[in-house]
């Protein structure tokens, strides 16, 4: 058995950049922030900077939602490509295959949020307020284990 799973939480540094290959599958590529959680001899937070590509539907969905500076999840595998450059060098790429991701930023801080997106953020499917089944429900706080 094998496992190649790589799961981190940080910050996209620049928006994704989104193609088409000629088959017209969609593919995004980026770069992820995550801050370590040792400090350095400066005190600082040191920060990792992973490459990461997502295909797909997936690809356009998180090309669309999660933008420069966005707190986000991602989940995936590790993949490194090589190819030649124009010297005739081998160069060898280490990438995230992006399989799974949540948009972690709170909705207030994100900018550029059409009303539609508002509004849709906003409802309550299926929240009748403090109800069941249409009735009060009568709830004594000091009885609550939180």
């Amino acid at each position: 058995m094998s496992l190649n799973k790589f799961v981190a939480v940080g910050r996209l540094t620049r928006d994704l950049k989104l193609r088409y290959t000629p088959s017209n599958t969609a593919v995004a590529s980026g770069t992820i922030a995550v801050e370590r959680n040792r400090k350095n001899q400066n005190g600082e937070k040191e920060t990792d900077f992973f490459n990461i590509v997502i295909w797909g539907k997936s690809a356009e969905n998180m090309s669309n939602w999660i933008k420069k500076g966005y707190l986000v999840s991602i989940s995936g595998r590790l993949q490194t490509r090589n190819y030649e450059n124009q010297q005739g060098q081998r160069v060898y790429v280490t990438e995230i295959i992006v399989e799974e991701f949540d948009n972690l930023q709170p909705r207030n801080h994100q900018q550029g949020q059409s009303q539609s997106q508002s509004d849709f953020g906003n409802s309550n499917f299926g929240n009748q307020g403090d109800t069941l089944g249409g009735m009060p429900m009568d709830i004594d706080e000091n009885g609550l284990p939180f």
